[in-house]
């Protein structure tokens, strides 16, 4: 497998790789974004397919797909569908066509990594990740609250199910109430990595949340997603202010 997101070393302050969203509704406005994205050097790119207004037709997507790839520059691509229930946009495919889709731009061999969602059916989530395996395609199990951050034990009962269920990385995205929330999920990322053996990445959400997405990286996170052109979750902030922050991160620690 090529190995896209990598674990980091515990109590080792690492940089993160960055990951841009590619959100365009239409095949024009994804050329027009991953033009600006790919100028910006992004260690990942995340298409997420379900901002895509031709999801319901595969053809569609796994052309997208190949352009995407094909003109990305060699940055990797991570595919996912975000479903309603976990924040991402309505669709009108049924959960068993969305499982059709991956099947089909996973046999594509189109991209680099896939997301997973924890909570999508288990068939399906069994079907994804035995592909993804054949096909030597790093997964990306994710779990998504937008209302709330839960308790420790439960996030790090959640990045450890995912791990005993297959994935290769386990990502958990939380919605903070308080500071302390924010804290309480760098204490979950720094405890998790130094306790799993899968890189994990982890984040608070919307403006308090944004501190995570600075120095979630000096706890363990091993990505963490910042605006190309446009954010796909509250408190996302550009590259290039990101970039700077990193950039004093790393040189603090020379």
């Amino acid at each position: 497998m090529s190995t896209i997101i990598k674990k980091m070393k515990a109590e080792h302050v690492k940089r993160p790789l960055i990951c841009a969203p590619l959100v365009g509704k239409t095949f024009e406005a994804i050329k027009e974004e991953l033009f600006v994205i790919t100028k910006k050097q992004p260690g990942l790119i995340e298409w997420r397919v379900d901002f895509f207004e031709e999801i319901d037709k595969t053809e569609s997507v796994i052309e997208t797909g190949k352009w995407i790839k094909e003109n990305a520059r060699g940055i990797p691509v991570l595919f996912t569908r975000r479903s309603n229930r976990e924040g991402g946009q309505p669709i009108t495919l049924s959960e068993e066509e969305v499982t059709k889709l991956y099947v089909s731009v996973l046999e594509a061999d189109i991209i680099d990594a896939v997301d997973v969602e924890l909570s999508c059916p288990k068939e399906a989530k069994e079907t994804i990740l035995s592909l993804a395996k054949d096909k030597e395609i790093q997964t990306v199990m994710s779990f998504h609250d937008f209302s709330k951050t839960p308790k420790k034990e439960e996030l790090l009962d959640v990045l450890k199910q995912a791990q005993e269920e297959g994935g290769d990385v386990g990502k958990i995205a939380l919605m903070p109430k308080s500071l302390r929330d924010v804290l309480l999920v760098a204490e979950v990322t720094e405890e998790a990595n130094r306790g799993l053996t899968i890189p994990i990445i982890t984040m608070s959400m919307g403006p308090k949340g944004a501190l995570s997405r600075l120095v979630g990286g000096a706890f363990g996170s091993a990505v963490s997603f910042a605006v190309g052109q446009t954010a796909s979750a509250p408190g996302q902030i550009q590259i290039d202010q990101l970039e700077k922050v990193l950039d004093v991160i790393d040189a603090s620690q020379e």
